[in-house]
């Protein structure tokens, strides 16, 4: 039940964290505060940062832990064609015999998935800063979700589309890595979320220096 349309559900409550954690501060002060403080600019975003990654890495928790339990069980699942993230894992590697080093990899493979989710919701972060409204935030990025998922339809017509597309967590197939994915492809995925996660920052840092703080 819970685990269909994970991504869906994902990016509303990324978005709805990001929408009330960063804008609820800017509404009630806590970040005037901090700033008046003495607290940089930078440290302000990168301390939010870090909390919103810890609260998706939360949200996430009951995914990964169910999907380990069906796996283990050795029974097979169908989660459709279209199955992104942990519900792909869960339709490609059921039925699998789990050996020690494949429990290990199995433990990388998720932690790829958070790491990909948390960097696709970076994006929320920045609009956060940048419109200060969580009815924004959540409807913007939610159509940004909707607009990258199309676009996924487009891979494979053009190369540099592919190659522009790939330097993203919502392209390439970082949400599609299983224990069949290579070592390579998995610091890949890690190695280009993390990339992008840090411009998103850089952005909203750009973006919150430029801002009045009253």
């Amino acid at each position: 039940g819970f685990l269909l349309s994970d991504i869906d559900m994902i990016s509303i409550l990324g978005a709805v964290i990001a929408g009330i954690f960063i804008c609820g501060d800017f509404d009630n002060k806590t970040i005037n505060d901090a700033i008046s403080n003495g607290s940089s600019r930078a440290t302000v975003i990168v301390s939010k940062a870090i909390v919103f990654c810890f609260a998706i890495a939360f949200i996430l928790l009951p995914y990964a832990i169910a999907t380990g339990i069906a796996l283990s069980t050795g029974c097979n699942f169908s989660m459709g064609a279209l199955s992104v993230g942990f519900l792909h894992l869960l339709t490609s590697d059921a039925g699998t015999a789990f050996s020690a080093s494949e429990i290990l990899k199995l433990l990388a493979v998720m932690l790829t998935l958070m790491i990909v989710y948390a960097s696709q919701l970076s994006v929320s972060v920045l609009l956060a800063f940048v419109l200060k409204k969580p009815v924004l935030v959540v409807a913007i990025y939610y159509g940004l979700t909707i607009l990258c998922a199309q676009l996924m339809a487009l891979r494979g017509s053009s190369t540099m589309f592919d190659r522009i597309f790939a330097c993203t967590p919502f392209g390439g197939n970082y949400t599609f890595v299983t224990l069949s994915s290579g070592t390579g492809d998995i610091l890949k995925a890690i190695s280009v979320s993390l990339v992008f996660m840090i411009v998103m920052l850089a952005a909203a840092y750009c973006a919150f220096r430029k801002s009045e703080i009253k």
